[in-house]
């Protein structure tokens, strides 16, 4: 681990289990799973199909509660918080960047990016300021107008990352991000998000892939409900000079 002060800590769960109950049976998706994720991580959270990183995952982006333990984020405890609580944290404080992109068809790019501020109660102008900008940083400045239908893959991811980085949250949490890409494409994304993470924000990617999991700077691996390894990458793939 990368040696830190106090308050460069962004998130820390402690003794965090979550258990399903389906019928007469009991089904542990989380045991007991302690972490501490540091401001301006670069993380890869691994695992099977099965092996409990998807509810990991609703739990960093306050998307489930635990059923047991704590999760403080920016020094909160949101796992005693309730779903207005939650939603208002999601807004403010995650940006998620979805494998299915998650966009309005109907919208334009850059109503698309404006919706979170729309949440946010940010008004009119400033709101499309913001959004203009996100949108010329992801390189999709002359695409402002277009609908998704009418933008390849990558460029309808590129507006998934501007959303969620347009209401400057704590971190971006990217589920599978370019498994509806193809390889050149994903490989641009990943470039992406390599600039995000440098320019000081804290990424989370939730991956099965070995060749995305190796662009993190740490990548957590968890197996039933467990975290199986928390390492170091030593060898990261970097794509910028």
């Amino acid at each position: 681990m990368q040696t830190t002060t106090p308050n460069e800590v962004l998130i820390q769960i402690e003794h965090i289990s979550k258990i399903y109950t389906m019928g007469d049976e009991k089904v542990f998706a989380l045991r007991d799973i302690s972490l501490t994720l540091h401001r301006n991580e670069y993380v890869a959270i691994m695992g099977p199909s099965g092996s409990g990183k998807s509810t990991l995952m609703n739990m960093l982006g306050c998307l489930d509660t635990p059923t047991s333990g704590e999760y403080w984020l920016n020094g909160q405890d949101v796992s005693k918080m309730d779903d207005a609580e939650l939603a208002e944290v999601r807004n403010k404080q995650i940006g998620f960047v979805f494998q299915t992109f998650n966009l309005l068809a109907r919208a334009s790019t850059l109503k698309n990016v404006e919706l979170p501020l729309v949440y946010g109660g940010i008004k009119g102008e400033a709101r499309k300021e913001r959004a203009e900008r996100a949108l010329q940083d992801v390189g999709l400045g002359d695409r402002m107008g277009h609908k998704p239908n009418e933008l390849s893959g990558g460029q309808r991811q590129r507006v998934a990352i501007a959303r969620a980085l347009v209401t400057k949250p704590s971190i971006i949490l990217a589920d599978e991000p370019t498994g509806n890409l193809d390889s050149k494409t994903g490989v641009e994304i990943m470039r992406l998000f390599e600039e995000i993470w440098k320019q000081g924000n804290t990424v989370i990617l939730v991956t099965h892939e070995d060749d995305i999991a190796r662009h993190a700077r740490r990548i957590i691996r968890v197996r039933d409900g467990l975290v199986e390894s928390d390492l170091v990458n030593p060898n990261p793939v970097t794509l910028l000079d």
